[in-house]
This record gives C-alpha cells, structure tokens and sequence, in this order.
C-alpha cells in the first residue's frame, strides 16, 4: 500500500491533518510507516458533542505509532455554507504544507462537484496529486481495511451521511447510480479522466499565464478560452471562481459593463484598461 503513496522525502517532516476517520487515520499509519518524523495536527470545531475526546483519541493513535501530536480548536457558526467555513477555519490553523488524507473516492467527488459548479477544465482535473494528497491513488475501502487490520478504532462523522450537503448525495446517490449504470468502477474512471485533463490543463496554464489577467484589453484580445483561464487563475483565490463568476469578469474586460461581483464581498472593476479587485468591506 505504500508504494502507491507519494509522501515527501523520508528526510522532511510531514505534517498530517487527522480527524479520526479512515482515511486520515490510515494517512498518518502510512506517514509513520515512511517517515521517522511525522506530526499528527488536529482541530476541534466544536459542531457535535464529544469532539473534544476525539481529540484525546488521535493524540493517542499517534503516540502509539510515534508520531508528535498538535491540536487546534476553532469556532464555527452554525447556518449556511457550513462546510466551506468550517474548511477554511480549519486551514487557518494548520501548517501551510500539511498533507490530506484524500482518495480516489474523494477525487471522483470533487470532480462531480466542480462539474456542477461549472468550473472549467481546472475543476475537471481534481485535486493535484503528489505530497500534499499522499493516499490519492488509494481507494476508501483501502484505509477502512488498514485501519480494522490494525485494531484502530476510527470515527464516523454524521455529518458525511448528511444530505443537506451536495458532496453527501454526489457520495450516497450519484456515484452508486453511475457504477449501476455503466457496470464499471466509476471512481478508477473518472480519477484517471481528472489524470488525462490535468496534463492538458497543464499545457494552458502555460499559455494562459503569458497573459496579464489585469490588463482590460489584453483579455479582450486573447482566445477565449485563454483569456477565460488567465482570469480563473487570477481569482482562484481563496476558492477558484464558477464558469458564472469568470464570464461576468470577461464582459468587465470587454467594456461592457464597469464592474461585477465575484462572490466573497469582492468586485472587479475597469478603470483606464485596467482591472482591478475591490474590497466591499
């Protein structure tokens, strides 16, 4: 299992972020597995009961398998985008080159869920594998397995089973329905898809990135298809832009209108052929 992992060199330390699912739990078995120098990071949002004994649960896997242990708590508000927030709160704490115990299975969902967000080729290909998504080729019932033949005892978020949230359908609903459908395994299919649009995402990146995305009439003039990519990965940040959002700036470009929201209490506008983001507050 673990020569289809793709963890940092043994000699640096790898930063793991641990929940107590599988997934995470087998990412921090494989870290140690790996590496002498791991450190266990986990962070308490405080959205359920017993949260903080999950917290002494993973520091205690991780002692067990010798890694060093951290831990963040973080408040989150209760109501809409809950998942983003949450996400983002948690990330705010973590080191900058911590790694996730992403899957397979996760990288299928991601790419149904930036194809229902309408977001390009960038979107199609995933999440980027290499040290930072260490357990990506790996499938979920790869590290439900390692965990029970090891004899850890993992947790069960309630909240992945709630479907409230789209990732949970894409999970529960979707992916089931299309395994049915196309008696394949979906999740190796789609993985490899992102795999193949990732290299020629990787070829416009090059291309788009000649290009000033803050230079009104040079967007104007591009290949559409550029001028679209040189704007999304100016705005990617802090999450890349929906098809929507991008084609609202390209008409600020054009001149045809001054200026447009692009989500997050920000706007574009144009100002003496030059484009610029601002600040609503």
């Amino acid at each position: 299992m673990l020569t289809k992992c793709t963890f940092a060199p043994s000699n640096k330390t790898i930063h793991c972020a641990v929940s107590g699912g599988a997934d995470s739990v087998a990412l921090l078995v494989l870290a140690a597995a790996h590496s002498a120098d791991v450190i266990a990071w986990h962070v308490d949002h405080g959205l359920r009961d017993g949260s903080a004994n999950e917290a002494q649960i993973v520091q205690e896997i991780a002692l067990a398998l010798g890694a060093k242990f951290e831990s963040r708590t973080v408040v989150v508000e209760t109501g809409s985008n809950l998942e983003a927030r949450a996400r983002e709160a948690r990330f705010a704490v973590l080191p900058t080159d911590v790694v996730t115990g992403h899957t397979a299975d996760d990288q299928a969902e991601t790419v149904l869920v930036n194809l229902l967000r309408g977001a390009g080729m960038r979107g199609m290909s995933g999440m980027q594998g290499g040290p930072s998504h260490p357990i990506l080729q790996l499938r979920r019932n790869d590290t439900v397995a390692l965990c029970d033949a090891l004899g850890i005892t993992v947790f069960h978020d309630p909240s992945n089973d709630d479907e409230r949230f789209q990732r949970n359908r894409i999970r529960h609903e979707v992916l089931p329905l299309l395994q049915s459908i196309s008696q394949r395994d979906v999740v190796s299919v789609i993985a490899r898809q992102a795999e193949l649009v990732r290299d020629d995402d990787a070829l416009l990146d090059e291309l788009a990135s000649a290009i000033d995305p803050t230079d009104a009439k040079a967007i104007a003039a591009a290949p559409q298809a550029l001028a679209r990519r040189a704007l999304r990965m100016w705005l990617a940040h802090p999450y890349p832009p929906d098809l929507a959002t991008v084609e609202r700036v390209l008409c600020v470009a054009r001149g045809e209108t001054p200026g447009c929201d692009i989500g997050g209490g920000r706007q574009v506008k144009r100002s003496q052929q030059r484009l610029k983001i601002i600040a609503l507050f």
